[in-house]
């Protein structure tokens, strides 16, 4: 019996704009709730902004990262002519979705913010 192979045709279709609507989106949100104040803070709001910081920045991105890597690693459907830069955003994109997962997370069980300084030093 002999091993099947499969092709893939390659895609000029990057997903990329999966992650960046994603963080666009959680920044609009945390920064227009740090600029302006409102709604005011409290316990709700901030389970209710972590659960946005999870979703959409941190989901988003971390879906666009596995979308990336999976896509030029087991299948190639991405070409070579691109693959260096499009890994190195396929690993951003998981870091970056990782990050925001641990920031939701924080805000969502009202802990400190302070060791969010150390993590910024890493990224």
């Amino acid at each position: 019996m002999e091993a099947q192979t499969f092709t893939f045709a390659s895609s000029s279709f990057v997903p990329i704009g999966i992650g960046f609507f994603g963080v666009g989106t959680g920044y609009f949100i945390w920064c227009g709730h740090a600029l302006f104040g409102f709604p005011k803070a409290s316990p709700e709001v901030n389970r209710s902004l972590g659960l946005w910081g999870f979703w959409m920045p941190g989901f988003m991105q971390f879906l666009t990262g596995i979308y990336l890597l999976t896509g030029l690693t087991w299948f190639n459907v991405f070409g070579k002519a691109v693959s260096s830069p499009l890994y190195m955003a396929g690993l951003a994109f998981t870091a970056y979705g990782t990050h925001w997962f641990a920031m939701a997370y924080r805000r969502y069980i009202d802990s400190s913010a302070a060791p969010d300084g150390w993590m910024a030093i890493a990224f």
